[in-house]
């Protein structure tokens, strides 16, 4: 495997940053994970400027987005895969040790991992911690990710692929790396953006080509919804079978069936909506 550290693709073997990397010692640093389907990748205008808008709000400079695109290219050519996960981490760079930054600068890396294609349907549990819709990082992309870590680790104790959060107000938020969908009364709803969630890319193109609603859902919709549903990167529009011990008619409803389809087609005819 090759990946861009800092300028220059080098192997994996030979892949470095400094053990006091900002990223590392108290992750202060931002990333975007991109799908790549046979060396051509999905949406990356807008996780750049998701980047670049991640940045900005955690107070890195603004990423040159020129040489994030080169080195995108440059990681796509030298790794050939069928279906890949690109990852973006972009940090603060050599600092010293505690909560200051240093002044050498921000650090890039992009790697290229192999991925597969998930399963049309998924089980999910919810998680007693809460995402701070008024916290310093809320909406934004970090690699402060050890709290998805630690939800995600417990989802799969339990059989299930994801777990789902909800907010300090007893709203329902978002998954550890999706957003999440319900059907009721048969019309699309999502949470917004004000309930703490991040602004998923593939949330926002299934928003826009489903015309799902933004609305602030309390947590027990998941006791009521008709149909349940994930978006994500790799997961693009994923049907929910199981939350907590709540079975949902087998197999995709009718409504995420139909945002399954909208979405592999719309995806399909443009690389870069």
């Amino acid at each position: 495997m090759w990946m861009w550290v800092n300028g220059e693709l080098r192997d994996a073997a030979d892949a470095r940053v400094s053990v006091l990397d900002h990223g590392l010692t108290v992750g202060d640093g931002i990333f975007e994970t991109v799908r790549t389907t046979g060396g051509r990748p999905f949406a990356l205008t807008r996780h750049l400027d998701r980047l670049t808008r991640s940045a900005r709000g955690l107070g890195l400079p603004a990423p040159d987005l020129d040489e994030v695109r080169r080195a995108c290219a440059a990681v796509i050519e030298a790794n050939p895969m069928e279906l890949g996960r690109l990852r973006i981490t972009y940090t603060g760079g050599l600092s010293p040790l505690g909560s200051d930054r240093g002044n050498d600068g921000p650090s890039l890396v992009v790697a290229l991992g192999e991925a597969t294609r998930r399963p049309d349907t998924t089980a999910v549990i919810t998680v007693p911690w809460t995402r701070n819709e008024r916290g310093a990082l809320a909406g934004l992309k970090t690699t402060s990710y050890a709290e998805n870590v630690v939800a995600l680790a417990r989802a799969h104790a339990q059989g299930a692929s994801e777990a789902l959060f909800g907010n300090t107000v007893g709203q329902l938020c978002e998954g550890t790396g999706s957003n999440v969908f319900v059907v009721l009364d048969g019309q699309l709803h999502t949470p917004p953006v004000a309930s703490g969630c991040l602004a998923g890319i593939t949330r926002a193109l299934a928003v826009e080509w489903c015309g799902a609603l933004e609305t602030e859902l309390h947590l027990d919709v998941l006791e009521q919804a008709e149909e349940i549903f994930l978006t994500s990167t790799l997961r693009d529009v994923q049907a929910v079978h199981r939350v907590d011990g709540r079975e949902l008619p087998g197999g995709p409803g009718p409504v995420t069936a139909k945002a399954m389809r909208v979405f592999e087609e719309r995806a399909g005819n443009d690389l870069d909506p």
